[in-house]
C-alpha cells in the first residue's frame, strides 16, 4: 500500500495499464449488441457497463493507492486525496460506440502530479490494444515502443473527428471544411481511438472541437507527447481542461491551427 506518492512513474504506468485492462475485460461483458443507457443530467448516455468499470477502477486505486485523488466521469471528484498525485479515468470513452457494438471504445486512466498529466493510458478492449505513455519514457502500443509519423504536407494527411456533423457545425467548421479539402481524405474513427491513431504514427491529424471533458483528454497530452506529438486546445494550449483537443504528428500542427483558426480564435 502507498503512503505518500513516490513510486517510479514506471510502476505506477504499469499499475494503470493493468487497472484499465481490468476494467476493460468487465465492459466485454456487456459488449456486442445494442446495450442500455439511461441518459445523465447533461443529456449523455450511461450504461451500467460504465458505473461498473469505473468501480472497479476506483476501487483499484484506492487499495493501492489510499491517499491518491480521483476523478471519473461517473463518480465525479470522489476522493480529493492527500498526496499531490490525482487519477483521472474515463470508464468508457465512446459510450455511444460501445452501445452499438463499435469496437472503438476505450477505458482511460491518466496521473496528474501537481495538475500535471503525466501519464497515460488507453485501452480498447474489444481490439485488445492498448497504448500507454509516461513522462520521459515513451509511448508504447502492446509493449512496443511507437511514435507519429514524419508526414509534413497536409495533402499527405489523414484528418479524423469524432462526430464529422458536430465539428461542421461547430465554430471551427469552416476552418474544418478548409482543412478536409486540403488533407489526402477524412474519416471519423473518433473518441481516443483517433488520437491514438495519430499517437501511433496511422493518421495525422484528429480534431475534437468542442465538449471534451478532462477525463477524455487527460491520457492524451502524455501520450501525444511521448509519441512525438502534439496535443493542444483550439487555443493552442497543452492542456486538458481547454473543452477542446487537437492531435497532430507536430510537423503539421501549425499548419492544421493556422487553417483551423486563421485568426487565432
Amino acid at each position: 500500500m502507498d503512503s505518500g506518492g513516490g513510486e517510479d512513474l514506471s510502476v505506477l504506468l504499469e499499475f494503470a495499464v493493468q487497472a484499465a485492462q481490468a476494467a476493460g475485460a468487465l465492459t466485454l461483458r456487456h459488449f456486442g449488441g445494442r446495450v442500455a443507457d439511461q441518459a445523465k443530467a447533461d443529456g449523455t448516455p450511461v450504461t451500467t457497463a460504465d458505473q461498473e468499470a469505473e468501480r472497479i477502477l476506483r476501487e483499484q486505486i484506492l487499495a493501492r493507492f489510499p491517499h491518491d485523488g480521483i476523478l471519473g466521469e461517473e463518480g465525479g471528484h470522489g476522493s480529493p486525496g492527500r498526496s499531490g498525485r490525482r487519477w483521472i479515468v474515463d470508464p468508457i470513452d465512446g459510450t455511444r460506440a460501445f452501445m452499438r457494438g463499435v469496437p472503438l471504445y476505450a477505458v482511460l486512466v491518466a496521473l496528474e502530479r501537481g495538475g500535471v498529466p503525466v501519464l497515460g493510458v488507453a485501452h480498447f478492449p474489444a481490439l485488445g490494444e492498448t497504448v500507454a505513455a509516461a513522462e520521459g519514457q515513451g509511448c508504447y502500443r502492446d509493449g512496443i515502443r511507437c511514435r507519429v509519423n514524419q508526414v509534413r504536407h497536409l495533402q499527405d494527411a489523414v484528418a479524423l473527428t469524432s462526430d464529422p456533423g458536430f465539428t461542421a457545425v461547430s465554430p471551427v467548421g469552416p476552418g474544418w471544411s478548409r482543412l478536409t479539402a486540403q488533407v489526402s481524405y477524412t474519416r471519423s474513427w473518433g473518441d481516443a481511438y483517433g488520437h491514438c491513431m495519430v499517437a501511433t504514427g496511422r493518421a495525422e491529424i484528429m480534431l475534437d472541437p468542442a465538449e471534451l471533458a478532462p477525463w477524455d483528454a487527460a491520457p492524451l497530452l502524455p501520450i501525444l507527447r511521448e509519441a512525438g506529438g502534439r496535443f493542444t486546445d483550439l487555443a493552442g494550449n497543452e492542456t486538458v481542461h481547454g473543452g477542446s483537443g487537437l492531435s497532430t504528428n507536430g510537423l503539421l500542427h501549425s499548419a492544421v491551427m493556422d487553417t483551423l483558426c486563421p485568426d487565432g480564435a
